[in-house]
């Protein structure tokens, strides 16, 4: 009767155990540029890819709900461009519209809900505007 208990008690663990690792994090995804280059200038277009790195798949769906388009990579972080989103037909990247107003490298951070990923999902790329 014991080995019956233990036995029930090691799937119960092997169980939890199991359904832990099916459930991912933020650190599992990242943002990936589509292009490290972008134009110069008024109307530059950029996208990014959302990559579960567990995978290497693309994640479509995500919400992304916050962005912000700034210099801090050359510390001018306080040198933003307007930006906004654009409607992308590949699943996983996710595509703006920015008026870039001086070129260097220029950071686009982003926070995403991923579905069925209860943390927000942050990141940061790096893009370089060339004249």
């Amino acid at each position: 009767m014991i080995g019956k208990y233990i036995r029930i008690a090691a799937l119960a663990g092997l169980a939890v155990a199991n359904a832990h690792a099916a459930f991912a994090g933020a650190a599992d995804y990242e943002f990936q540029p589509i292009s490290a280059e972008i134009k110069n200038g008024p109307g530059s277009e950029l996208a990014v890819r959302l990559l579960d790195k567990r995978s290497g798949k693309a994640v479509p769906g995500a919400i992304v709900f916050r962005t912000r388009l700034d210099m801090s990579p050359d510390s001018m972080g306080e040198m933003e461009a307007k930006h906004e989103a654009l409607p992308s037909s590949d699943p996983g990247v996710y595509r703006f519209q920015a008026n870039i107003t001086m070129a260097g490298r220029w950071a686009l951070k982003l926070q995403a809900k991923v579905p069925g990923e209860p943390e927000t999902v942050e990141g940061s790329v790096v893009l370089t505007a060339k004249d």
